[in-house]
């Protein structure tokens, strides 16, 4: 099992910035896998940025160029650098885990993010 602690989400002006963190714990010597996922209200929940324990990174269309995610190894914690925010950002962001390619075993908790003048 892994657990996850996320934080970092609010509320935030267009064109502002957030830093999602989430700090994983438990067996994560077999997970292949980490990302971000987002769900807006009405609409599915989709990945936003995935980073895999080789350090291949891939984003959304919606997002590259303005979000980056990273790992640090030694705190066991991904990252989620969102720049440039617009209203259309605005969802609930979800940290996840994978143990193979495409698939999410483990899910955080969820941290609201908002962006709004």
């Amino acid at each position: 099992q892994v657990q996850f602690v996320e934080s970092g989400g609010g509320l935030v002006q267009p064109g502002g910035s957030l830093r999602l963190s989430c700090a994983a714990s438990g067996s994560l010597r077999s997970i292949y896998a980490m990302g971000w996922y987002r769900q807006a209200p009405g609409k599915q929940r989709e990945l936003v940025a995935a980073i895999t324990n080789g350090g291949s990174t891939n984003y959304a269309d919606s997002v590259k160029g303005r979000f980056t995610i990273s790992v640090d190894n030694a705190k066991n914690t991904v990252y989620l650098q969102m720049n440039s925010l617009k209203p259309e950002d605005t969802a609930v962001y979800y940290c996840a885990a994978g143990h193979s390619t495409g698939t999410y075993d483990y899910w955080g908790q969820g941290t609201q993010v908002t962006v709004s003048s």
